[in-house]
């Protein structure tokens, strides 16, 4: 698990890059569609901010010891009514909560059992799969308005981390990849990493294969950008960010189904 001052530094920079996006926009930009499904910028903040609502002051007793989901209306009826500024403000206020919150966190407290949306982890674990929910929201806005983001450090490595978790699951069920076959990703930067996979009944991650079926090379950008079903696999392909070597078929079958979440 990430150690105490990495997850604690790495949501503090969530929590800036999203204000830093806020404050940058305007009306127009406020409402253009973002990269994630059906909605529109104020839309990915507000969710954000929602489940940072949830989460100040909580910290589990057990895995069985649910989030306070119940804040999720009062929330939702509170910045239903804010125009942007003030909706804005309001998301820095639970931001500031958060950062209090996380300032008081210890070691034990991660290593707490926790519920999580995706099924029981640590509650560190929890704060993980947040980073790379802000991760993958920061550039739902960012993308499409053409602004850069700061793709480097802990932050991108938690976030590629979630789906190296997955890897096998993505490779088994949404690729298909056959039994007794293997595929090795490249992933050239800013996080540089090798993903090998084989397939023996199931597909595992191994450390190395010698000489994979077949080999995909893209940014670990884009690999988690089309892991998370934000951009259209063909356009990247097009555009010369995602290519493979080795069995065609199987190559540009996974670069078309990488997609796990959403």
């Amino acid at each position: 698990m990430t150690g105490l001052a990495t997850i604690r530094t790495s949501l503090e920079q969530c929590y800036d890059a999203i204000e830093s996006l806020a404050g940058r926009m305007d009306a127009t930009q406020w409402d253009a569609r973002s990269l994630c499904p059906d909605w529109d910028m104020r839309g990915v903040i507000d969710h954000l901010g929602m489940m940072e609502r949830v989460m100040t002051g909580w910290l589990p007793e057990s895995a069985a010891d649910p989030a306070p989901l119940d804040r999720i209306g009062p929330y939702r009826e509170e910045v239903a009514a804010l125009d942007d500024a003030e909706f804005t403000a309001r998301i820095s206020e639970i931001f500031a909560s958060r950062r209090a919150d996380l300032a008081r966190l210890t070691d034990a407290d991660l290593a707490r059992e926790s519920w999580t949306p995706i099924g029981p982890r640590s509650y560190g674990g929890f704060l993980e799969i947040r980073i790379f929910d802000f991760w993958v929201h920061e550039r739902d806005i960012s993308t499409p308005l053409g602004w850069p983001s700061d793709d480097t450090g802990p932050r991108a490595e938690i976030a590629l981390a979630q789906v190296q978790a997955s890897i096998g699951y993505i490779v088994g069920k949404k690729i298909g990849l056959p039994d007794g076959a293997s595929i090795v990703f490249h992933l050239t930067g800013p996080v540089e990493r090798d993903l090998a996979v084989v397939v023996d009944g199931r597909a595992r991650p191994v450390d190395h294969v010698d000489h994979p079926d077949v080999e995909l090379t893209t940014d670990s950008v884009t690999f988690i950008q089309l892991a998370a079903g934000r951009i259209d696999p063909q356009r990247q392909i097009d555009a010369g960010l995602v290519t493979w070597t080795g069995n065609a078929q199987l190559g540009e079958h996974a670069a078309r189904n990488l997609r796990f979440t959403v």
